[in-house]
């Protein structure tokens, strides 16, 4: 089943249900708001690689207009294999992005894969992302629950609506209000390039804001997988309705250790952002966008 019934609303969804249509959950990152009246701007490396780049990053985001700085310590790469130009630095990605936290003053999103490490990467963290392809690990949803810590949870590329909203069904079940959804792409029996992966669900943002009171955010980095597309995607994403977004930017984009092909670099996060304030006033000309 993939659809959502009158019965999923009243038995299996009850709490991430929206209740009336102004039923509408923010979620509190400090000053931050996300599914307010704010948009919200997460930018930074897909894989931290150093202090001083990872510091000369969030500076840069943040000059710009980012409000939130990304990046990965733990990497769930399809492949096993490290080297040199392809690694993640783990508990010292973890340090470094403590330490820039700290320094620069924004806010962190990192993932977390495993439940043994959840409290590790709470001290770091001020948003826990869990990635796709552990969206229904139900055991790791249930440890980061109890953190109580803001939660982007995103789509798995194979799941239904349904399935996604159990999710976080899951998180709220378990104590944890503060769910922030992500749109990463869903798999299509095609796409358009080779090295497309997913295909980013526009639709699903308006059918959230029907079903759910939770935000959700896009991210045209991993859904696209090309920095070409990156974009596009992302303004149509604030014309559909969504609360922010969830970006790739790195200074030299084909030498990132994780994922070259789809960052921007800084002139090029600076000229979409400058596109996506003048989407976002056209349609909400009342509300914040972070200039």
């Amino acid at each position: 089943m993939k659809d959502i019934t009158k019965k999923d609303i009243r038995n299996n969804l009850p709490l991430t249900a929206k209740k009336r249509a102004s039923h509408q959950t923010i979620v509190r990152i400090g000053d931050i708001e996300v599914g307010g009246h704010e948009f919200v701007i997460m930018a930074g490396p897909c894989a931290v690689e150093s202090y001083e780049q990872t510091l000369e990053i969030a500076c840069e985001i943040k000059k710009i207009g980012a409000q939130i700085l990304r990046g990965g310590a733990y990497k769930p790469l399809t492949f096993p294999y490290r080297n040199q130009k392809t690694f993640e630095l783990r508990q010292k990605g973890l340090d470094i992005l403590k330490r820039v936290k700290n320094k620069v003053g924004i806010p962190v999103v990192t993932e977390v894969m495993d439940v043994r490490d959840v409290s590790n990467v709470s001290k770091a963290a001020d948003i826990l992302q869990v990635g796709s392809r552990n969206m229904q690990n139900f055991p790791l949803l249930i440890e980061i629950a109890k953190t109580k810590k803001p939660v982007l949870l995103k789509r798995h590329f194979g799941s239904s609506l349904r399935d996604w909203l159990g999710a976080a069904e899951y998180l709220l079940y378990y104590g944890n209000p503060n769910v922030i959804l992500c749109e990463r792409g869903i798999v299509a029996p095609h796409t358009h390039h080779p090295n497309s992966r997913f295909i980013v669900d526009l639709q699903v943002i308006p059918a959230v804001k029907e079903y759910t009171h939770l935000p959700i955010v896009v991210d045209p980095s991993h859904s696209t997988f090309r920095r070409q597309y990156v974009p596009a995607v992302a303004r149509a994403a604030v014309a559909a309705g969504a609360d922010g977004l969830l970006m790739d930017v790195h200074p030299i984009p084909y030498k990132a250790a994780v994922d070259p092909l789809q960052a921007l670099n800084y002139g090029q996060f600076r000229k979409l952002k400058n596109e996506l304030v003048k989407i976002y006033y056209i349609l909400h000309p009342k509300m914040k966008f972070n200039v």
